[in-house]
């Protein structure tokens, strides 16, 4: 039996024109709006974002995948594919990072499990920029450890008292408002915990301190502290008692947009690398004439092409509905990847760079700063490994 012979060849391509047109409108919107200022808000360790959010929303971009009701666009989750690989070429991970907590972290449980009137109150604002987000989850002495978080939100009649302290939130200099996840039963597991919006205006909230980090210098971090501060019971997303699986929920897309604006910001480091070595001469020839910097050059550019379709295969099973633990595994094994792959970018080409590379004013620097957050923020390599390893069905008999 003779088979018949394919015609073509149909490449798997996700993009559609519209795509390509977002792409296009995000892309001069970073080159407008952020690039020129990225020094600035680097140097004063805190970017505007009441400011850029406000022209972030009045484009469409910070509610991509949410109901048209709500002012969002109801797009397809390649938009977001594209809105996370464009921010990438901000030039610092800072702006980037503050921007998809506020679209993909802080916003997403409200607006899949929030009353209509917390959606109106604090989802349409957001979307519009005009409120800026935060997701208060990690703690002291809980952090890839989600299940032992002790802020606790104990109910008095119609609301509910807070007390506790949240550390390392993003956004929580400027944040108008918390997705904040509490304990709203006793125990001390990851049953019993809801996730609660709270107003930082309300009385006993209080910044404490606005941290100092390694990289990530535009993107404000904060030590936020609770003292009896007291919310309604209706600020509560959803039932009460699951918060962590609101919380888990969504956590697959906070890996997978990261890892998605960690591969892009990777392959720009990798070309500009490029570009370097064929300037820089060394013993009288351009670096780039030495093979072992062409090869390992060729070798990262291989890497990333392969966790770029990696990242585009779990957005598809997200696109197509798959099930959630499918999903969980390989979004788990694209932030683990793009994680040590942005680790080893990072190395490689301030390496090459030499002496210029340890100098501020290089962006290979920034980035070998900012670059190493990764693969600890949003579950470190370690939890990434442990949940790959319980779904590939790796415990003991």
């Amino acid at each position: 039996m003779v088979l018949p012979k394919a015609t073509a060849i149909n490449l798997f391509n996700p993009f559609t024109e519209e795509h390509e047109m977002f792409r296009k409108s995000v892309r001069a919107f970073v080159e407008k709006e952020i690039r020129p200022h990225v020094d600035e808000w680097e140097e004063a360790e805190i970017a505007p974002l009441h400011e850029l959010f406000k022209k972030m929303g009045e484009l469409g971009f910070l509610g991509l995948n949410y109901p048209e009701k709500y002012g969002g666009a109801e797009a397809d989750i390649w938009f977001t594919v594209v809105f996370a690989e464009e921010l990438a070429r901000a030039g610092a991970a800072g702006i980037p990072m503050a921007t998809l907590v506020h679209t993909d972290m802080a916003t997403p449980a409200l607006a899949r499990h929030g009353s209509e009137e917390l959606k109106e109150r604090y989802l349409m604002p957001a979307i519009r920029g005009e409120m800026v987000s935060a997701i208060a989850v990690t703690e002291p002495d809980a952090g890839s450890d989600v299940a032992r978080i002790k802020t606790r939100a104990e109910r008095d009649g119609d609301d509910y008292i807070i007390n506790g302290s949240k550390l390392y939130i993003t956004n929580g200099t400027q944040a108008d408002w918390l997705c904040l996840l509490a304990r709203t039963s006793p125990g001390d597991d990851y049953q019993g915990m809801s996730l609660i919006i709270v107003p930082t205006d309300t009385p006993g909230f209080t910044i404490s301190k606005k941290l100092k980090k390694l990289g990530n210098h535009s993107s404000d971090t904060a030590f936020l502290t609770f003292e009896d501060v007291r919310v309604p019971v209706s600020n509560r997303i959803g039932e009460e008692g699951f918060g962590f699986y609101y919380q888990m929920e969504q956590f697959q897309v906070e890996r997978l947009v990261g890892a998605l604006g960690g591969v892009a910001g990777a392959e720009l480091v990798v070309r500009d690398t490029i570009a370097y070595c064929q300037e820089r001469h060394a013993f009288n020839k351009p670096l780039i004439a030495s093979q072992w910097i062409q090869f390992k050059l060729a070798e990262l550019l291989t890497e990333i092409e392969a966790t770029r379709q990696l990242n585009y295969l779990c957005a598809a099973k997200i696109e197509a509905g798959e099930d959630n633990m499918e999903v969980t595994r390989i979004a788990s094994m694209c932030k683990l990847k793009a994680g040590r792959l942005m680790r080893e970018v990072a190395d490689t080409c301030l390496q090459f760079y030499g002496g210029m590379g340890y100098m501020e004013e290089t962006p290979i620097s920034r980035y070998f700063r900012d670059a190493r957050l990764t693969s600890i923020g949003g579950g470190a390599d370690e939890v990434m490994l442990g949940i790959i390893a319980k779904l590939e069905n790796m415990n003991p008999r």
